[in-house]
């Protein structure tokens, strides 16, 4: 075997957990072979440079084998090497999410908890609503 589908080898390589989750992520433009973008159907040989987005980061690794079967992870790992540029880029992205949280991970969504909205009615009690204004402060007077 000298060629392989792209999305049956990022399954194979155990990038994504079935080949319709590959597809969909190749669909979507997050992996590219050779710094082109691709389509499903494209084969891929060993010697090949695949880069994926997942989570925000994007990993190059080299094609170093072909299968067509989902082993286990340490012969999937066999299939591909990351780069050294790509390893840096996912440690360095590993300590930034490890000092300095995404604030919007904190926001919950949908509606708050019981426990939120009382948090929230006190906050509003206690004056919190007077403090934050998304206006400039007005006399009133340009009401219509």
């Amino acid at each position: 075997m000298e060629r392989l589908r792209i999305d049956k080898w990022l399954w194979a390589a155990r990038f994504y957990k079935t080949r319709s989750l590959a597809t969909e992520e190749i669909d979507k433009g997050r992996v590219a072979v050779n710094g082109q973008e691709v389509k499903p159907a494209r084969e891929v040989k060993v010697g090949d440079t695949v880069a994926l987005r997942r989570e925000g980061v994007t990993r190059t690794v080299i094609v170093k084998g072909l299968s067509g079967v989902r082993g286990p992870a340490p012969v999937a790992q066999q299939l591909y090497e990351e780069t050294a540029e790509s390893l840096q880029e996912r440690e360095r992205a590993a300590e930034q999410r490890r000092y300095a949280r995404e604030p919007s991970l904190s926001i919950e969504h949908g509606r708050p908890t019981k426990r939120g909205r009382r948090e929230l009615d006190e906050a509003q009690r206690q004056g919190w609503g007077d403090r934050w204004s998304a206006s400039i402060d007005d006399d009133g007077s340009n009401k219509r």
